[in-house]
C-alpha cells in the first residue's frame, strides 16, 4: 500500500521536472530572440532581395532567350524576308517559345540548355544578392552601434 502512495509523488516530481526543463527552454528561446540584432525589416530584406533579384534575372534571361532563339529560327527557316509582309510578331505569337511544347523551332537540346542556363543564372544572382543584402544589414548594424 505504501508503494502506490509513493508512486504519485514520484510522478508529480517527474511532471514538475518536465515543466522546469520546458520553462528553461522557453527562457533560452526568449533570450535568443531578444538578443537577435536583426529586426523584422532586416529579416525581410535578407529574404526578399535575393528572391526578387533571382526572379527578375530569370525573367530577363527568358525574354532575351526567346528573342534570340525566335529571331534565329525565323532567319534559318527563311519565312521572314524583306519581301514578306508577315511580321515576326505574328509568327511568334502562334507558337511562342517557352510554352512547354517542343516543336520544330525548339529542340530538346535547346530546352535543356535554356533550363540549365536559366537555373545557373538565377542561382548566381540569388547568391550574390544574398551576400549583398547580408552586407547591407551588417553595415546598418555597424552604424547603429557607433
Amino acid at each position: 500500500m505504501t508503494d502506490s502512495h509513493t508512486s504519485p509523488n514520484s510522478n508529480v516530481d517527474q511532471i514538475v521536472d518536465a515543466f522546469g526543463r520546458f520553462d528553461a527552454k522557453v527562457d533560452a528561446m526568449r533570450e535568443r530572440r531578444l538578443n537577435d540584432p536583426d529586426s523584422l525589416g532586416d529579416k525581410l530584406l535578407k529574404f526578399a532581395l535575393p528572391s526578387v533579384a533571382g526572379f527578375v534575372a530569370s525573367k530577363a534571361f527568358q525574354l532575351l532567350w526567346n528573342n534570340t532563339v525566335s529571331s534565329r529560327s525565323v532567319k534559318r527557316s527563311g519565312r521572314h524576308t524583306s519581301k514578306s509582309d508577315v511580321s515576326r510578331e505574328t509568327i511568334t505569337d502562334s507558337n511562342s517559345l517557352g510554352d512547354g511544347i517542343v516543336d520544330e523551332r525548339e529542340s530538346l537540346f535547346m530546352s535543356i540548355a535554356f533550363s540549365a542556363l536559366s537555373a545557373a543564372l538565377s542561382a548566381v544572382v540569388s547568391q550574390l544578392s544574398d551576400r549583398g543584402s547580408q552586407a547591407l544589414v551588417t553595415r546598418r548594424h555597424n552604424r547603429r552601434t557607433r
